[in-house]
């Protein structure tokens, strides 16, 4: 069952048990797919669902980084609340061994020696991180081998 699906699954579930907070969370996933494919005229794949929920997750961080600044606590225990529904239909994140693995595979594959070689490593290593490791942290950590 790909996510999509688990997705909508899970909203019945919700609509079921009467979870107004699940319920809610699971329709804006569901309605940010559905513009998602409006918008590109096809379904997505199933890394771009991932990819689209992990811009979710991200959102909702930013939230919390906002809303603990101006001391709403309310907002920061709701965004941690939604992070968690949506956390259950991400895959389980790389660990720092995991990614630096897979980063040196690609280093390897690429045949990279510097970091002018960045780009061609980041195009073998994105497609087999996303959704599970951040962008940023995944560049960094290319950056500093290649250093």
């Amino acid at each position: 069952m790909d996510t999509k699906e688990k997705l909508t699954q899970a909203l019945r579930d919700a609509m079921r048990a009467q979870d107004t907070r699940r319920k809610s969370v699971i329709r804006l996933a569901l309605a940010a797919i559905k513009n998602a494919e409006i918008e590109k005229k096809a379904s997505l794949e199933e890394p771009d669902i991932l990819a689209l929920l992990q811009k979710e997750v991200k959102a909702r961080n930013e939230t919390i980084e906002g809303a603990v600044l101006a001391g709403r606590d309310e907002m920061v225990v709701e965004a941690e609340a939604e992070i968690a529904i949506l956390n259950q239909f991400l895959p389980q994140p790389l660990s720092r061994e995991q990614l630096e693995a897979l980063v040196r595979d690609a280093i390897q594959e690429a045949g990279a020696s510097s970091p002018r070689d960045m780009g061609n490593v980041m195009k073998i290593l994105v497609p087999r991180t996303r959704g599970r490791a951040d962008g940023k942290e995944t560049s960094e950590l290319v950056r500093s081998l290649l250093s």
